[in-house]
Formats: structure tokens, C-alpha cells, sequence
């Protein structure tokens, strides 16, 4: 080459000759990799050979490819997954080992296929991409391969053509998985193939392929029962952003090592995935009511009542059909005239006649009014008496049993349950309802989040600062304002940020004390100066928080004992004061539309933010649909601006007619939504209310 020194020339050839040779060195020591590094020494098989040292070698080469075969051992490191076993290292799925390698290449993390004709056709069905069962996900098998791979691929739940025990014992779980509210056609239990003719290699082949796939299937049928029973069923992000549970699925591999050494006890164990607090059991136990009594019971319910069009009937009012309700409710009468004290004249709607009608709608799940309307009439027509309902009323059960799926397996003796459609919280302590009370959620277009979290502190006398939602529209104003207060707030600035600060007082948009479990959705438990709220019926007011009835009284169960409510009172006025929980309380928002009370008696709640319908749809219920999310009232067109244009001139005898009025009276105050506490999620603009707010 022209114009290029010698030397040049030297120190490139040398350069090409030593990455050669690197490049060889390299390929020869991947290579023993994969046959493996712990192979016997010649002459020696109980001694390992060590591994050859290059003084040479850069260290660095060395880690990098010791990083390359851990993560080929354990394909989640790198946030991969193999499709089958073989392809974790990069050979083919039917590779078989090299003959000359002293030793198999599970040193190096991959499974060979094993001799036994059985495990071997097992092993390859793990292998093939053909799925197991649908709604089986990737890592579920991924589990499954890894508890087969420590059993060395052989069969679990199949021996001698027949199966286990423990198998006939989850099979007749998976069969009755409908007692628990479960789909039982989504755990099909396969059937075990017939024996092969002797001598028939293709009919031998095949009967430990369909071994291989009937073992297999259960497998998948187990662990799929035991994620839905935890409640893996439903996508609830698609059904709303604010249901956020932690739930606590189940590896598949360790479900099917507890259910395969559990012998006979092995359905018992696999049922024992489903909630088993006392609400679901109830709801379980009404279900099983509602699919019909026992046959040998079937002859001695009643039957349903037919009564004729009439009006809504209520207590002193008589009427023809009252007779028909006597009867089968099974109400003595009298006769019309007499004077003596007992049972009721037949067509008197007695309080006999209403408690009756009462205790009807409260077992129903109906407004326990105690009035005979429509809604009675049409459940009387539809009841046996038992409260036998239609598949609309089971469907109702499965969605609200699903519910209990969202909260922790085990509760714990001491938690606080707030049913945000109940409107109502209740305190357990040592596992028994220690108090009860009435609560305020959000409403339609600011729902109380679903979730499940632990509460810390208490504060009294709090604050509170005006969100950031609501602050924006006002920030021009304060910030030309330059004042250090604002409409009874306080205005905070704090390296060229502003915001507002409400002082603590008895008329503070948190009460005089809040409960603080922290949580993701900036959501807590508070009192409200607003106490009119709590008499209404429905009570979905606030903006997302839970404002509690007799906040106190609720404070003396759940904080320390030296916290009495008459001490926590003392504090009022007396700036704010944290007072901290000896031990972290579980708090549960949950959404139960249909629930068994503490009288054992059913009750309906309101599908307050229509959560129902697509819960039905996502279980494959009737009744299902597209999500029915309530949504916020439209809002009013904007009015003309007074000063844009000037009004239109009237007529002189309008005018006069309008001047003789009675000035308007002016509207109610709704203090309500001047003391509501923060909306949690930014963006979302609040409603303005009295001038500012």
C-alpha cells in the first residue's frame, strides 16, 4: 500500500491475528459451556473436572458469559419468556443431547427429554405451543413445566390407568365449582384414554400421548380453579379505574404440590381458595336455597301467590285480596263484628298482615316497608314461599359472592368494612361487630374507590387545603389579591406556589377529625360539619372520601384505649393533634349490592355507580352489558353575561306586572358542597358553587 508505513502494516496484521484467535477461544469455550463444566474426570467419576484456567482470558468476557447462562437458566431475568424448555438456551425443542458430552445438559439449565417412554411423552406436550386450557396464561404453564421438571416429568394425577385419589377428590371439587358461584364448564376434567392393544406400537405411542394430555389438563383445570377462586375471573381495570384490590392469586405450581399431597383431602383443599368469611357463606348458602330445596323438601313448600289488580295497600285500609295474603301467609282471623281480642278480620290490613308483608320483603331483599305495591305483588307471584327466586336473582349472588374475592383471604379478628352502596360502616373487634355506623360516599360522577388498605393515624382539629382542581380556576385572583387570606381561608405561598388552607373549626370541610389509611387514591375516612346529610336515605354526596356518623364514637374503637370519645372531644379547638394506631387497622371499601345482614335476613343496596352490569357481562351472567358506569347530570348552558349586551326592552304592562311580584325567595344554602371534602384525582373540575367555590 502506498503511503502507509511498515510498521502501520505490522500492527494491523498483528491486531487481525489476535481477534482470530480471541474469536476462537471464545466459540471453544461457549461450546464446553453447553456440554457442561462439571464433567467427571477420567478414571474418577465421583470427582468433578475443574475448569480449565486461562491467565490470558479477560474477566470480563468471563462474567459476561456467566450472565448469558444464568439468564438462559432462568429466562426472567432479562423480562423474557421461552416458548418451550429447549428454545431457554437456543436449541430446538427435539435436540437431543450430544452423544460425546459425558454429562447431560441440565448443567447448563435446560431439560433433556427424559428415557421413560410416559415422562417423555409428557415432556413433549409441555413442549408443544398447543394450549393447555383457555384463559391459562403464560406464566401459569411456565409454573406447571417447573412442577412437572422436579418430578422429573412423570405423571401426578394418573397411576396404573386410573386416577389418584387425589385427583377423583379435585375432580368432584372442579364438578361442583357452581356450589361457590364458579363456572364449572371452565374446569373440564378429561377423560383417561382406554388401554392400548399389546403389541401395537402407534396405539402404545398414543395412549401415552393422551395420558400425557388428560394429566396435563387436570393440572391446568386445578390451577385455573384455584386463581378464579381468589378472584383471577374478572379484568377489573376494564370495569373501573377505581377498583383497585390486591389480590392475592396462587402460584400455579404451588397449588398443584398442596392439592397432589393432599391425598383424599385434596377437593377440600382446593375449595378452601374460596373466601370463607361470614358473608360469603351466607350469600353461598342462599344460593344453594335459591337453585331449589332438596327433593324430599320440594312437597311441602308453598305456592305462589296470585293476587288480583288492585291498589297499594297499607296499614287500616281493607280490601278483598287481605284474605289471600292471611292464607298464605298463614295468619289467623276472625269473625267481622266481634269484639274479642286475637287475630284480625279477613280483609283488614292489620299489622298482623303488614308484619308479614314486611318480613316477606326483608327475605326478598325489597324496601321492608311493610305497604303491599307492585314490586311485592310481582315477588309474591314469582316466590315458593322459600324465597326461590329466578336466574336474574342468582346472577345477583354470583356478582356480589365475586365481590368477596376483592378482600383478603383471611380478614382478621379487627378490621373496619365500609359497603360504600349500604351507606353503612361497621367495626369488627376480636371478630365480633364491635359498632356500627352511618356514612356519607361519593357520589355518581366522584365514586368512593374499592381497595383495601390499613389505617395508621387519626388527626383532630385537621385542616385542609383546597385542591388543586378547584385552585386553578382561582389562582389569577389570589395572586393579584396579594392578601394573606381569602374567603376564610388562608393563602399559602411557598416558593412561588400557592394554595389555600382551611383552617381547623367547626365548620372545616373535614369536621373536626379525619382517619388516615394512606392510599394511592388520597381517600380517608372524616367527619363532616354537615350532619343534616345523614338522614337522608341515599347518601351520595361527597367527592370520594367517607364521611362518617358519630365520628367519636367511631374514634373510641378504633384508636387506643387511653382515647376515649369524651377525651378526643376535649381537644376541639385546640390545634391539630396526630394521634397514632398501637397497630395498623385493615380498612375495606367494598361494593356489595346484595348481602345478608346480621338478622340473617337478605338485602338489596343500590347500584350506585353501576358496577353490576358489567360484572355480569365479564362473568357471563344474565343480565350483563356494556358498562354502565353512571354518569354526571348534564350541566345547565352557560346564561348570557349581563354586561355582554344589553336586555331586550319589555313591553310597559310586562314590566308592571313583573315590578308587582313578590321578590323570589332565595335559595336554600347547601353547605354541604362548600364543606366537601377534596376531590382526589386532578383534572377532574369541580362544581362551583356558592360565587368561588
Amino acid at each position: 500500500m502506498m503511503g502507509v508505513p511498515r510498521t502501520a502494516l505490522v500492527a494491523l496484521a498483528a491486531l487481525l491475528a489476535g481477534s482470530v484467535a480471541a474469536r476462537a477461544l471464545e466459540t471453544a469455550t461457549l461450546r464446553t459451556a453447553a456440554v457442561g463444566t462439571d464433567a467427571a474426570v477420567p478414571g474418577d467419576p465421583a470427582r468433578p473436572a475443574e475448569a480449565v484456567k486461562d491467565p490470558a482470558k479477560d474477566p470480563a468476557k468471563d462474567s459476561s458469559k456467566d450472565a448469558a447462562r444464568d439468564t438462559a437458566k432462568d429466562p426472567t431475568k432479562d423480562g423474557t419468556q421461552p416458548t418451550t424448555p429447549a428454545e431457554a438456551v437456543g436449541v430446538p425443542a427435539n435436540a437431543a443431547p450430544a452423544t460425546d458430552a459425558p454429562a447431560s445438559s441440565d448443567a447448563a439449565g435446560a431439560p433433556v427429554e427424559p428415557s421413560d417412554p410416559q415422562s417423555a411423552a409428557l415432556y413433549r406436550r409441555l413442549a408443544a405451543p398447543a394450549p393447555l386450557l383457555a384463559r391459562l396464561t403464560g406464566k401459569e404453564r411456565e409454573a406447571i413445566r417447573a412442577f412437572y421438571a422436579l418430578g422429573a416429568f412423570k405423571p401426578v394425577w394418573i397411576a396404573d390407568g386410573a386416577y389418584t385419589p387425589a385427583a377423583k377428590a379435585a375432580a368432584a371439587r372442579l364438578a361442583a365449582a357452581g356450589e361457590d358461584g364458579l363456572d364449572a364448564r371452565a374446569y373440564p376434567v378429561p377423560a383417561l384414554p382406554a388401554a392400548p392393544k399389546p403389541g401395537d406400537a402407534d396405539a402404545q405411542a398414543a395412549s401415552l400421548a393422551a395420558v400425557a394430555e388428560a394429566d396435563l389438563k387436570l393440572s391446568a383445570a386445578i390451577a385455573l380453579y384455584a386463581r378464579d377462586a381468589r378472584g383471577g375471573r374478572v379484568n377489573l381495570a376494564a370495569i373501573s379505574r377505581l377498583i383497585t384490590p390486591s389480590l392475592d392469586l396462587p402460584s400455579a405450581d404451588a397449588v398443584l404440590a398442596r392439592i397432589a399431597s393432599a391425598g383424599a383431602a385434596a377437593g377440600d383443599q382446593l375449595q378452601s381458595h374460596n373466601p370463607h368469611s361470614a358473608g360469603y357463606l351466607a350469600l353461598k348458602a342462599r344460593l344453594a336455597s335459591l337453585r331449589g330445596p332438596a327433593p324430599e323438601a320440594k312437597a311441602t313448600t308453598k305456592a305462589a301467590l296470585r293476587l288480583p289488580p288492585g291498589p297499594v295497600l297499607r296499614l287500616g285500609m281493607r280490601d278483598p285480596r287481605v284474605p289471600l295474603l292471611r292464607a298464605h301467609f298463614g295468619l289467623e282471623t276472625r269473625s267481622a263484628g266481634t269484639l274479642d281480642a286475637g287475630p284480625g278480620e279477613p280483609d283488614a290490613y292489620d299489622t298482623a298482615v303488614a308484619d308479614a308483608v314486611q318480613g316477606f320483603q326483608r327475605a326478598r331483599g325489597l324496601a321492608a316497608t311493610g305497604v303491599l305495591n307492585a314490586q311485592t305483588v310481582m315477588a309474591l307471584a314469582g316466590s315458593d314461599g322459600r324465597g326461590k327466586a329466578a336466574t336474574g336473582d342468582e346472577a345477583a349472588l354470583i356478582v356480589n359472592m365475586e365481590r368477596w374475592r376483592w378482600l383478603p383471604a383471611e380478614l382478621g379478628p379487627d378490621y373496619v368494612l365500609v359497603n360504600v352502596p349500604e351507606y353503612r360502616l361497621r367495626v369488627f373487634r376480636g371478630g365480633a361487630l364491635r359498632d356500627e355506623a352511618r356514612v356519607i360516599v361519593g357520589k355518581a360522577e366522584s365514586p368512593t374507590p374499592i381497595f383495601s388498605g390499613a389505617m395508621e393515624y387519626a388527626v383532630v382539629n385537621p385542616s385542609w387545603y383546597v385542591p388543586p382542581s378547584i385552585l386553578k380556576t382561582m389562582l389569577p385572583k389570589i395572586a393579584a389579591y396579594g392578601g394573606k387570606t381569602w374567603g376564610g381561608y388562608e393563602v399559602v405561598r411557598r416558593g412561588g406556589q400557592v394554595s389555600l388552607r382551611q383552617p381547623p373549626g367547626e365548620k372545616n370541610a373535614l369536621g373536626f377529625i379525619k382517619f388516615m389509611f394512606p392510599n394511592a387514591h388520597a381517600v380517608y375516612l372524616h367527619d363532616t360539619p354537615n350532619r343534616s346529610l345523614f338522614s337522608a336515605s341515599s347518601r351520595a354526596f361527597s367527592h370520594g372520601c367517607v364521611r362518617v356518623d358519630d365520628p367519636f364514637r367511631f374514634a373510641g374503637t378504633v384508636l387506643p384505649e387511653a382515647w376515649t370519645s369524651e377525651r378526643l372531644k376535649k381537644l376541639i379547638g385546640k390545634g391539630e393533634r396526630t394521634i397514632r394506631l398501637d397497630q395498623k387497622l385493615p380498612v375495606h371499601l367494598a361494593y356489595f349490592t346484595g348481602y345478608v345482614d346480621d338478622a340473617g335476613q337478605y338485602r338489596t343496596a343500590p347500584d350506585l355507580y353501576g358496577y353490576d352490569a358489567p360484572m355480569r357481562a365479564a362473568l357471563g351472567l344474565p343480565g350483563g352489558g356494556g358498562p354502565a358506569i353512571a354518569k354526571a347530570p348534564k350541566r345547565e348552558p352557560a346564561t348570557r353575561n349581563a354586561e355582554a349586551a344589553p336586555p331586550r326592552p319589555q313591553r310597559p304592562h310586562v314590566q308592571a306586572r313583573q315590578a308587582a311580584r313578590p321578590l323570589p325567595r332565595p335559595a336554600r344554602e347547601e353547605a354541604g358542597m362548600v364543606y366537601a371534602d377534596p376531590d382526589p384525582w386532578a383534572g377532574r373540575p369541580a362544581p362551583v358553587v356558592r360565587g368561588w367555590w
